[in-house]
């Protein structure tokens, strides 16, 4: 089969995974105990008049056959028109992830970057030193930072640099001083794109933002990068040990190249196949970790949407996740071609 035919075969592929994974999605939510209707009945202040519930009721699709739903359901996710929240007084879906989505991509993308980053780094040392103290201490540290609740390192970092010694900020994405009323830092440059707005930061709010990532981000990568080092170390190992290896130190090379450019090469297939998948959940935010120092990213819009029965929000974001899972899982297929040319399609 060539590349073609495979790149083919896996749209293909892709495409009933996408149906399969909106289906699953469908009959969950379904599935799922309490109404929302209930709920903005039932709170202090709720709705009330049975004329404007039974119009609610046929604005979100609950009077129709569940196969008629199911069907509006598919086209709509398909097509991505994601219609509006549940909740009075807010944007369209689409919008309200937009404006969160952001502030998770720059949590999750600089936290996942440096935890790959350093765990296949001190893993491809740790192999190298295997037995010795430094091996020790490094699957030391990591198994602790990995099996300790991301919750409890983040209150405890919180504790202590902003509480105690309030060095950093509890949470939040920018000072609180610059949310409104008050005056935001002035922009480097402003210009317009195909009818777009596009701002470029100046140094004041990049320092500000930096400043406020620092503590969410810390408690990410220490919590994600063990998993890394762990699974470096141990495909290491096993490449370590193989004859090329030894014809490489024989032939003089230094011992930077022999463990970086033949060792850990011909190790990587499964470290690609985790950093993708982690790439892959990027979008999904860190529920718990955003909760805890209020960053309000894509993981904090998903749990005030369970709260508030926001099934809408609910059905988007489980969508949008699953699709960035399913082509992070294609394009690391498509790495491994490159990376081991025995690996013929």
């Amino acid at each position: 089969m060539g590349l073609r035919s495979y790149i083919l075969k896996r749209i293909m592929y892709t495409f009933f995974l996408i149906i399969a994974v909106l289906s699953v999605n469908f009959i969950i939510f379904y599935l799922m105990p309490g109404d929302p209707m209930e709920f903005f009945m039932g709170r202090p202040g709720g709705i009330k008049d049975p004329e404007l519930v039974k119009k609610l009721y046929h604005q979100w699709g609950f009077d129709v056959p569940l196969h008629e739903r199911y069907v509006k359901y598919l086209i709509n996710m398909l097509t991505f028109q994601f219609g509006n929240s549940n909740a009075p007084a807010t944007p369209p879906v689409l919008d309200l992830i937009a404006e969160r989505l952001p502030n998770t991509l720059l949590l999750m993308g600089v936290s996942t970057i440096l935890s790959i980053v350093i765990g296949v780094i001190l893993g491809v040392f740790a192999a190298y030193k295997r037995g010795g103290t430094f091996d020790t201490s490094m699957v030391t540290i990591s198994l602790i930072f990995f099996s300790l609740p991301v919750f409890w390192i983040g209150m405890m970092f919180i504790g202590l640099f902003a509480l105690n010694l309030k060095w950093f900020p509890p949470g939040m994405t920018v000072p609180q001083e610059w949310i409104k009323p008050g005056p935001w830092p002035e922009p480097l440059a402003t210009f317009n794109i195909f009818g777009w707005q596009m701002t470029i930061p100046g140094l004041t709010e990049i320092g500000g933002r930096l400043y406020h990532l620092f503590l969410p981000a810390l408690t990410l990568t220490l919590f994600q990068y063990g998993n890394f080092l762990l699974l470096t170390r141990a495909t290491m190992l096993e490449t370590l040990t193989e004859d090329y290896i030894v014809t490489a130190r024989a032939k003089g090379l230094k011992e930077r190249t022999v463990l970086f450019r033949h060792s850990l090469k011909n190790a990587s297939l499964p470290i690609i196949t985790s950093a993708a998948l982690s790439f892959g959940t990027i979008i999904s935010g860190a529920i718990i970790t955003e909760t805890v120092f209020n960053w309000p990213g894509i993981g904090l819009l998903t749990w005030k949407s369970i709260v508030t029965y926001d099934y809408p929000v609910l059905h988007v974001l489980f969508y949008i996740m699953a699709l960035c899972v399913i082509f992070a899982n294609f394009i690391a297929d498509l790495l491994y071609g490159v990376i081991d040319p025995r690996i013929k399609y």
